[in-house]
């Protein structure tokens, strides 16, 4: 039993090394507020930023929550299920339907970083992002 955990013990130390990489870039998601919706019994709102590095593409993804998008730097391509591939630019912001599946979601830069401010109206409780296999 002692060799089998020796085993897996390198394993257990390189992976966090492997998954905070910088070759690994990952978005940042900064929770800006979350609170319940005045009059609307079991609703909530919650904002957030999110910055996408250079060249980051985000898994394909539903929300299942009304989602108002606005980009506040550099620019990012997105697309649900069944609707056309637009990049927004700065100022310009973007609304998923709590069914929309986001098929893309990328920076549109491979040299320069993207953010955008993410506000989600959806029911209490409920996670703010489901992955789709």
């Amino acid at each position: 039993m002692y060799a089998k955990s020796m085993l897996l013990l390198p394993f257990l130390i390189i992976a966090p090394l492997i998954l905070t990489s910088p070759l690994m870039a990952q978005e940042v998601v900064t929770p800006l507020i979350s609170k319940d919706l005045a009059g609307v019994s079991g609703k909530e709102i919650e904002m957030y930023t999110v910055d996408f590095p250079p060249s980051y593409s985000s898994p394909v993804h539903r929300h299942n929550a009304q989602v108002f998008l606005y980009v506040l730097e550099g620019s990012i391509v997105t697309q649900v299920k069944g609707g056309k591939e637009i990049t927004l630019m700065p100022g310009q912001s973007y609304y998923e339907d709590p069914h929309d599946i986001h098929t893309v979601s990328r920076n549109a830069s491979n040299t320069k970083p993207a953010k955008f401010l993410v506000f989600l109206v959806k029911e209490k409780g409920a996670p703010s992002l489901v992955l789709e296999k």
